[in-house]
């Protein structure tokens, strides 16, 4: 008889599917990736992986939830030290432009889950709101302390620039949206 599964183990096999589906809908789609795949590549069998999530839907929420996590976090971490309120907010398109210059990139994992599930998943909808409305109260925190009142044009531009760059690639729609940032900011 095996050995029980310890709560260590239960955690880094969940962390490892997470990380495996993560990837895997990211590069390829949340449709093309069916559950065997996930299975294949993280190693585990379906039974294990349907006992961390009931559905594909539900790994589906949990991948989005996780990475939203990391992504806000780490662009609160690019942007909070900065010290002058102007310039913290132009840091979020020097984020981006980082960002949309890695390898694999393929655009807002939300806004390619809301194309492919939103209409048809409730519960995918919500967390894509969920990740955009964080997204949009991160922007509003840092573009109120520069005193100006362009908290919607500004996340506009972020939005604008992530989706651009998700279809043509590459950093420029960060370095033009942050120019156009600049400028209703201001001149310092």
């Amino acid at each position: 008889m095996p050995a029980p599964i310890t709560e260590e183990q239960n955690r880094l096999d969940r962390d490892a599917l997470l990380d495996t589906a993560e990837g895997l809908f990211y590069e390829r789609g949340i449709q093309a990736v069916g559950m065997d795949a996930v299975r294949a590549a993280s190693g585990l069998p379906l039974k294990r992986i349907y006992r961390f999530f009931a559905t594909k839907e539900d790994l589906v929420v949990a991948v989005l939830g996780r990475r939203d996590q990391r992504w806000r976090h780490s662009l609160a971490a690019h942007v909070e030290p900065v010290a002058d309120p102007r310039e913290r907010v132009l840091a979020i398109f020097d984020w981006l432009a980082e960002w949309f210059a890695e390898p694999g990139f393929r655009g807002c994992a939300w806004i390619n889950a809301h194309g492919e599930l939103g209409p048809s998943s409730e519960a995918v909808l919500a967390e894509v709101r969920s990740h955009k409305q964080a997204f949009h109260d991160q922007i509003s925190e840092w573009v109120h302390a520069t005193g100006m009142p362009v908290v919607e044009p500004v996340f506009l531009l972020a939005e604008g620039a992530i989706v651009t760059a998700g279809i043509s690639g590459g950093p420029a729609p960060a370095r033009d949206a942050r120019a156009a940032a600049a400028a209703l900011l201001g001149t310092p």
